[in-house]
């Protein structure tokens, strides 16, 4: 009696399955390793860059935006290349891919190194100073930031360069002159917004970034003075809006009138952070600064579109 053989068709539907879930994977991983919610925000703000200078928007500021997603994308993959050790000792960071063992350090570096050579080169296309301020902006922050904060507790302040450069960038590329008063007075808006920004991270995740072993503010002052710092900065932040108004970026009245009615609500919302030392109050605090910054570009871009 012959034996009798079985043979199992595949399963078409579990091997397509399969497929997109290694690609969901895939894409999920590039994500992460490349920060891209907080890479496409840089984009913006260059887009934002070349229309305060152009007054419209055009096909030519399309290599720009992309060449600095691009370039932001490699230069946070490189990031997390560099911090790989210190955010396998952090909760809030051992979940990023190369921590976690989902992608190999060295791919993770080669993955940076593409995106950074294509970012470069799709702005080395628009032009050279375009490209010239891209690299910069690179070598600032992953070879002085970086670094930095491993050493120094206020390294957020000459870091917060990195977050003021891609809209000149974006200016630049529209023709305009970096030095120009307009784009100085929205980088310096930028780049105070920085400050707070990172610090409420720091009064979320202070605990972390000393195991993890970052030289913080609570090292040097008490964690009710740095609530006041923080705050500080908020206010700070708002005050440099009138910078608009100074260098002529915001003329109308609607938009000023728009502006100090936005800064006067996210000061009167921030003051919690003085009196309550809750978690939840620091992280509504920095989703509150972040939507206040967003509305502010999304009332001087409009401005300069009409």
């Amino acid at each position: 009696m012959a034996l009798s053989t079985i043979t199992i068709e595949p399963n078409s539907q579990s091997t397509l399955k399969i497929r997109f879930g290694n690609l969901y994977e895939f894409k999920k991983i590039l994500s992460e390793l490349t920060k891209f919610s907080i890479t496409f925000f840089v984009s913006v703000t260059t887009f934002v860059g070349y229309i305060l200078h152009s007054g419209e928007i055009n096909f030519n500021l399309v290599l720009p935006t992309i060449g600095v997603l691009v370039l932001a994308c490699g230069a946070s993959a490189l990031n997390e290349y560099q911090e790989r050790k210190v955010d396998s000792k952090m909760k809030r960071t051992s979940s990023r891919p190369i921590p976690s063992g989902r992608i190999p350090p060295n791919n993770a570096m080669l993955v940076s190194l593409v995106f950074i050579g294509l970012g470069l080169g799709i702005l080395a296309l628009h032009s050279s100073i375009v490209m010239f301020l891209g690299l910069f902006t690179l070598l600032w922050y992953n070879g002085i930031y970086t670094p930095l904060k491993q050493k120094s507790a206020i390294a957020i302040i000459p870091g917060a360069l990195v977050g003021a450069l891609p809209p000149v960038i974006g200016w630049a590329a529209s023709g305009g002159n970096i030095f120009d008063t307009k784009i100085l007075a929205f980088a310096t808006f930028m780049f105070v917004w920085q400050i707070p920004h990172f610090w409420l991270l720091l009064l979320m995740y202070d605990d972390q970034y000393k195991k993890a072993g970052f030289p913080t503010l609570s090292r040097i002052f008490s964690f009710n003075k740095i609530t006041k710092i923080t705050f500080s900065w908020i206010v700070l932040l708002i005050a440099s809006s009138i910078l608009f108004y100074l260098s002529e970026l915001s003329v109308s009245m609607l938009s000023n009138v728009s502006l100090f009615l936005l800064g006067v609500g996210s000061i009167f919302l921030s003051l919690k952070v003085i009196t309550d030392r809750r978690r939840e109050v620091f992280k509504n605090t920095f989703l509150l600064i972040n939507a206040y910054v967003l509305c502010v570009l999304i009332v001087i871009t409009i401005e300069n579109i009409i």
